[in-house]
């Protein structure tokens, strides 16, 4: 506050004062007319008397407005400072809360009837050690908000479990065996005894039961929202499962076919339903379009979000008045037709491929050259198609 705005403060109370006793003197001079010498006296008496009072507590508040706007304007500053390094006074302060109910404790130990002189020491050390670790775990959980501020796609990363566990693949299988996926979800005694329609079917079905981090159900629920594109005439590139983080947000793109103009920048989040949608998401999405109609500036560009959980309230208003299309509890059907039958430019092949092959995602399917989707490995056997092989490098 500045010496104008105390100025403004103290003729705005003056000026009130005059009105208060416009409304509270006319009264008492009729009231007292007698003994009061004249109605402009009694105005006067009653406005510097109210406006004298008034001042006081004008006089006595304004410091310490100043004061305590000074340090919320403080706090702003040193929490614009810290946010890159984990907002370290509001560890600080939730640490030092905790200091105080644990001196609290202690204090009760030793003074207690009998006292526990031994305990009181061992509580102090350990609740020492433990605001430590608070203090550490809130600095990480400061910096990662902000992280997901800025980055939102950075939430799907959350919770990623080891696979290792998961895959413990017999050890009777040869090497060569070793480099099909299929041996991950069956022994090699059950293997063995199938054909390779059957255990690559088998396989497949222990593939969609098995327990999924939040990485392969978000690149499963990309795949289910591509598949469904390329059944509405669309060729569909799959940027986030191919280019990571650099796919700039998009996680599909795709292009009529009929007219490849028309352009649609799609963005899947397969979250649990008690997670909503922020506005960060949204507005990635509208950038990330932006950007690629910069680019492509005779593309006719739409923006689509899909999502098995809902949008927030804040997120719905931006999507409404950015122009995004939402598709909110978007649900994933997990049997719809995922082996893709493709015939090889190279030698005209037919060649299928599952989920977990190598070169699924990279393997576009295109009707006019007689490649589809089927459901099951025997369906593709019947038609002529052979599993892929696993390119070994070199």
């Amino acid at each position: 506050m500045t010496n104008s705005d105390i100025w403004e403060v103290s003729i705005s109370s003056f000026l009130s004062s005059i009105i208060f006793a416009l409304f509270l003197g006319i009264p008492i001079y009729f009231l007292f007319q007698p003994t009061i010498p004249s109605f402009w006296a009694t105005i006067f008496i009653v406005a510097y008397v109210v406006t004298a009072l008034f001042n006081v507590v004008v006089t006595v508040s304004i410091p310490n407005i100043w004061k305590k706007r000074k340090n919320d304007i403080n706090m702003l500053k040193i929490l614009g400072k810290e946010k890159s390094k984990g907002f370290p006074s509001l560890a600080k302060a939730y640490d030092d809360y905790f200091l105080l109910r644990d001196i609290e404790l202690e204090n009760s130990l030793k003074n207690k009837k009998h006292p526990a002189i031994k305990s009181a020491i061992i509580v102090k050390d350990e609740a020492k050690r433990r605001r430590q670790a608070e203090y550490s775990n809130k600095i990480i959980k400061y910096k990662l908000l902000s992280l997901f501020n800025l980055f939102p796609y950075l939430e799907e990363y959350i919770d990623i479990e080891e696979q290792e566990e998961e895959f413990q693949i017999d050890s009777n299988y040869t090497e060569e065996e070793k480099q099909d996926p299929a041996t991950w979800y069956m022994p090699r005694k059950e293997w063995v005894k199938l054909s390779t329609a059957e255990r690559n079917d088998l396989a497949l079905q222990r593939y969609w039961k098995r327990r999924k981090n939040n990485v392969e159900i978000g690149r499963i629920y990309e795949r289910y929202i591509g598949y469904l594109f390329e059944k509405q005439g669309y060729n569909v590139e799959y940027t986030g499962i191919l280019e990571g983080f650099e796919d700039l947000g998009r996680d599909l793109v795709a292009k009529k076919k009929e007219n490849n103009n028309e352009v649609v920048i799609i963005q899947c989040k397969y979250w649990s339903k008690y997670r909503n949608i922020h506005v960060a998401h949204i507005n990635q999405l509208f950038g990330t379009a932006t950007q690629y109609k910069m680019k492509n500036k005779n593309n006719n560009v739409t923006p689509m979000f899909y999502t098995t959980t809902s949008l927030d309230d804040i997120a719905k208003e931006f999507s409404i008045y950015l122009g995004i299309k939402v598709n909110e509890l978007y649900p994933m059907d997990e049997t719809y037709p995922c082996v893709k039958c493709n015939v090889s430019l190279r030698n005209r092949e037919k060649i299928y491929h599952l989920p977990f092959d190598q070169q699924y995602d990279n393997t576009k399917i295109i009707e006019e050259k007689n490649e589809l989707y089927v459901s099951t490995c025997k369906e593709a056997e019947k038609l002529g198609f052979r599993r892929a092989f696993q390119w070994h490098g070199g």
